[in-house]
């Protein structure tokens, strides 16, 4: 079944603590999925490039790997931390993204790179997350979260939803669906070069909309293709350093509400997420209508 939420601050003044919004929405909607969830956080300031690898906070043999790789692609540690079941570094590294991206992939599993983006996914609930990795404290713009009810694959940290856009930095998707033209798609986009992690079609939408915009395409026109080249029934939500932004199909069998006020824009796939957002105030939300997508960008 799975569940989804998002949310954009409009203003610094409208701010919310990203993370204690973003685990409310979840806990809202946490009975859709109780097996993993998982946050795509965007938070401002310089802390170089950041990485966040799944290592087992035993396995000191990994974090070595990590730290020679980095020092064969010539970036420099600048931080380093182990939390849960990840490994987090901050480099600082002006190379390109993607062979930097897939060679790190050979030293151990990495789930997200991003100047403002971090992925924290792992078994367990929203709360049960906050106890391990203090996400409720995170102060961010944006952000979107996803809760797991595991069908097609192991209920293990690593298959937990966000998935970033293997090979970019700072984009991130979560998605509640099934693209049923996946292989299809994806081979496309293996034949130009592009490697896939996982057989999760939430990475291929991720790698989709980043192909897009390495084009020049703006978001807005890559969900608008979207619509149209995805086959399945989905509701998904995607983010960038710089906005957020939905896609719904043309069916509309998976579940999404939105609220919009002057300060902030929240959508989940249950009224109940918007709700705790804001507790005791009637909202006005909206339901997205089918084959339709939309963006936001401070």
């Amino acid at each position: 079944m799975c569940g989804i939420a998002g949310i954009f601050f409009k203003t610094p003044s409208s701010n919310h603590v990203l993370g204690k919004a973003l685990i409310d929405m979840l806990d809202g909607c946490q009975h859709r999925g109780l097996d993993s969830t998982g946050f795509a956080l965007y938070e401002e300031g310089d802390k170089g490039l950041r990485l966040r690898f799944i290592v087992d906070e035993r396995d000191e043999a990994a974090r070595q790997r990590i730290r020679a790789a980095l020092a064969t692609q010539n970036a420099a540690i600048l931080a380093e931390k182990s939390e849960g079941a990840s490994f987090v570094v901050d480099v600082d590294y002006a190379g390109e993204i993607r062979p930097f991206a897939y060679a790190m992939e050979h030293a151990a599993k990495l789930v997200s790179i991003g100047s403002s983006l971090d992925i924290i996914k792992d078994v367990g609930t929203a709360h049960d997350l906050d106890a391990i990795y203090h996400i409720g404290g995170i102060v961010g713009t944006h952000g979107i979260g996803h809760v797991r009810l595991a069908t097609e694959s192991d209920v293990k940290p690593e298959s937990a939803h966000p998935f970033w856009a293997t090979g970019f930095a700072d984009i991130a998707i979560v998605h509640n669906g099934q693209i049923t033209n996946y292989w299809k798609m994806r081979r496309r986009l293996e034949a130009r070069g592009f490697e896939f992690r996982t057989d999760n079609d939430s990475e291929l939408i991720a790698v989709y909309i980043a192909d897009k915009l390495a084009k020049g395409e703006t978001l807005e026109k890559a969900l608008e293709q979207s619509v149209d080249d995805l086959d399945g029934v989905f509701s998904f939500l995607v983010s960038t350093r710089d906005g957020i932004g939905f896609a719904k199909d043309r069916l509309a069998a998976k579940p999404m509400v939105m609220f919009e006020d002057d300060g902030l824009v929240a959508i989940a796939s249950e009224e109940v997420s918007l709700n705790r957002l804001f507790p005791g105030k009637p909202l006005a939300t909206t339901e997205p209508a089918p084959g339709t997508f939309r963006t936001w960008s401070r």
